[in-house]
């Protein structure tokens, strides 16, 4: 498999491990965080795009009122299922659709909302082109995206462990795609490119991530990831020794027990 089919490779079991260990590690603070910045703008129509396994989805439809309309969709029907199968507080539209062509009207929503999925993207301004068509005026694009690796302690001694593992071909998947759109100046332009006409505002959030123990950041990002499949396709038996390299790498700078872990993403919002 090539490196772009691994990066989007949410399929066998790794929606399941993402929902169980990744969204509570490190999701479900910035979920809340973007959820509460699309109520303060009482919005009647919502698109979120990239939507996961919906930990976004369902923090929209726990705050916005019963009138507001969520469609949430995502590109990988897997982890749509996952989404469903938890389901929301109250009813929201699911829907498999590609953020690069989005199959809503021009002017439809008066908010799209994503959670750390632009760094998938294959065309950000392309993408970004698609979410603003398909505002109304007056609307807003949202999206936050993870800051660079070494701002996030339990996702860089996951890459450094591993680097020690396979020496001769270290899986980059956390560098290259999850932590490698950070530059702001960069996410501005690409945002100008898709035809925003005003600057974005981009906030730097930092939060806590915390854990019973240094294997769930470990087990989260090894196999909850497309890391799993990018560690796999050097050699499928060595999956749960890199988990345990991770672990012990995590648990070497926090200590054992709990662990608390630094993490920090950008918030972008771009007005229509």
């Amino acid at each position: 498999m090539s490196a772009s089919g691994i990066d989007t490779a949410f399929a066998g079991s790794i929606p399941q491990f993402y929902e169980r260990h990744l969204v509570p590690l490190i999701f479900a603070p910035y979920a809340s965080d973007l959820a509460a910045r699309v109520a303060s703008r009482a919005p009647s129509r919502v698109l979120e795009i990239a939507a996961g396994t919906g930990v976004v989805t369902r923090a929209l439809a726990s705050l916005l009122p019963a009138s507001t309309v969520i469609v949430a969709t995502d590109l990988n029907q897997a982890m749509l299922d996952q989404a469903k199968s938890i389901g929301t507080s109250r009813p929201v539209e699911w829907r498999q659709a590609d953020a690069m062509q989005l199959p809503f009207p021009d002017a439809s929503f008066d908010i799209v909302v994503c959670q750390f999925g632009a760094m998938f993207f294959p065309d950000k301004p392309a993408a970004f082109a698609q979410a603003r068509r398909v505002l109304r005026n007056g609307g807003a694009f949202l999206f936050n995206v993870w800051d660079r690796l070494e701002e996030n302690e339990f996702a860089d001694d996951v890459t450094q462990a591993l680097a020690a593992c396979f020496p001769d071909d270290p899986p980059r998947f956390l560098a290259r795609v999850p932590h490698g759109y950070h530059d702001a100046s960069r996410i501005a332009q690409d945002v100008a490119s898709g035809g925003f006409d005003r600057p974005p505002q981009i906030d730097t959030v930092t939060q806590r991530s915390r854990a019973d123990s240094a294997e769930v950041p470990a087990i989260a990002y090894c196999q909850g990831t497309p890391l799993r499949s990018e560690i796999e396709a050097r050699d499928p038996s060595r999956l749960a020794e890199a988990t345990a390299a991770a672990a012990a790498a995590i648990e070497k700078r926090f200590g054992p027990g709990v662990v608390d872990g630094k993490i920090q993403a950008l918030v972008v919002a771009a007005e229509r």
